[in-house]
């Protein structure tokens, strides 16, 4: 029955109690992480199809994240001042209409375009997703619990993306693996314009800040080309050392036009609040170890164990399969007891499992190395829902799209890094490089765990108020 007094109430209660809003949510970002695996088994088929080198084939996977990364922070600061819902659906029909032209590529030309163009509808939805999800879902516990199932939905993409795309290669050619993304894309998209509601939008504040929104892109943009090139050229190419000094440039002019500006995008007192800062950087260490391990695990499984792209992807299921109950855990852990519990948990757990891969050598049955990999596994799925829930609880409400935006650009840039560091050290031994990369990874981890015991709000405490 309508009211004089609160006229907003209703909708505000259907939104809260539909599941409607989370799924068209997760669906998109199930596409974007999805498009960040399952592009790599189909990369011989790609390249004999398309008669590809490897540079082709390597900025056909690259592009992808790199755009991806250069413009989360842009994309961010875009949903706060226009409001999420628009910005998500735009990001969600360019996102689709992307990978159409990925499916109809007739060459890797065409194919890199294309896959740059989903790299910036991924920029759009990722932090557009996050700010709608604590619209619609307002009481903390349920949002707590949403969070967690969009980790869930993470982990389950990033699991099937290799497991999916063999079978999708083998069965159908490589072009499905794009063709897939159109229904899935078109549903988001009905769900999404009828169902989710609108972030607040920051209206106060005119304009964009083009000029540090640049700088903050091609900071990104150089950091990300660096630690990709780094890998095949070695980290003394002049062309890597370029890229690496047009980071540093690029991120000193960032900060000097933030600190200027009237209404800067990125408010550098956002990283005074301890949980905001901590959860950044535990989002660079999580990346960075287990995509790390999900970029050499197959490596090893190939050429030391001789596997093929399916039986690979089969082998992986360990790593990837716990997602699910980790992320679905971790919500509810987060809605009883606040993200430092289970942030310092799963990191501890992660770190446990990427020690066991001490254990990987040119003879060393699967079923051994069966417990690292789900320890790696859960304790990240255990891990990102309560950071990502730390994050969102210590901004703004009209700042949650950046604020998103930061956590996923600092998840992006570990995942360049520790596939970049982690590469260049197994290119002359694997094995010897996979020890080493395995403890490079463990104590990244273990640093991560003591930030979030130290700075990371418990039961009760927002992480607004604990400020450095």
């Amino acid at each position: 029955m309508p009211t004089t007094c609160a006229p907003a109430a209703p909708p505000r209660t259907a939104n809260r109690n539909s599941p409607l809003p989370l799924v068209a949510l997760c669906l998109g970002y199930f596409m974007v992480i999805l498009d960040v695996t399952v592009v790599t088994v189909a990369l011989p088929a790609i390249g004999s199809a398309l008669h590809a080198g490897v540079t082709g084939l390597q900025w056909v996977v690259d592009g992808y994240t790199l755009v991806c990364a250069g413009l989360l922070l842009f994309c961010g600061g875009l949903g706060d001042r226009l409001g999420g819902k628009a910005v998500f659906l735009g990001g969600l029909l360019v996102f689709t209409v992307a990978s159409a032209g990925c499916a109809l590529a007739p060459t890797v030309t065409v194919l890199v375009v294309a896959r740059l163009v989903q790299g910036l509808g991924a920029a759009l939805m990722v932090p557009a997703s996050l700010a709608l999800l604590r619209t619609a879902y307002p009481e903390r516990a349920a949002r707590a619990r949403a969070f967690g199932i969009w980790g869930t939905v993470a982990g389950l993409a990033a699991g099937a993306g290799p497991v999916l795309g063999g079978v999708l290669v083998t069965v159908l050619g490589w072009r499905s693996v794009f063709l897939l993304n159109l229904p899935v894309g078109l549903v988001a998209l009905l769900l999404a314009v009828r169902h989710v509601p609108d972030s607040p939008a920051d209206r106060t504040r005119r304009g964009l800040d083009l000029p540090a929104q640049t700088a903050a892109a091609v900071s990104l943009a150089c950091l990300t080309t660096g630690c990709i090139e780094a890998g095949t050229l070695g980290w003394t190419h002049p062309a890597v050392l370029g890229s690496f000094a047009g980071f540093v440039c690029a991120a000193l002019a960032f900060l000097v036009l933030e600190r200027r500006a009237r209404a800067p995008m990125l408010p550098l007192a956002l990283f005074r609040v301890r949980a905001f800062s901590a959860s950044a950087v535990v989002g660079v260490m999580l990346n960075a170890g287990f995509y790390g391990l999900l970029f050499l695990a197959p490596l090893y499984f190939q050429q030391v164990h001789h596997y093929s792209a399916l039986r690979t992807g089969c082998a992986l299921l360990p790593a990837v399969g716990v997602a699910a109950f980790g992320s679905a855990l971790a919500g509810r852990l987060t809605a009883r007891t606040g993200p430092r519990l289970p942030m310092v948990a799963g990191l501890v757990m992660g770190a446990a499992g990427l020690l066991g891969w001490l254990a990987a050598g040119p003879d060393t049955p699967w079923a051994v190395l069966v417990a690292p990999m789900a320890c790696a596994g859960f304790g990240s799925s255990l891990t990102m829902p309560a950071a990502t829930s730390a994050v969102m609880e210590s901004a703004p409400g009209e700042r949650g799209g950046v604020a998103a935006a930061v956590f996923n650009t600092a998840r992006q840039t570990g995942s360049a890094l520790g596939v970049a560091l982690f590469g260049t050290l197994v290119a002359t031994r694997l094995v010897p490089g996979l020890h080493l990369s395995a403890l490079i990874g463990a104590a990244g981890f273990l640093t991560a765990a003591a930030l979030s015991a130290c700075w990371i709000p418990g039961t009760g405490r927002a992480g607004t108020h604990d400020r450095a």
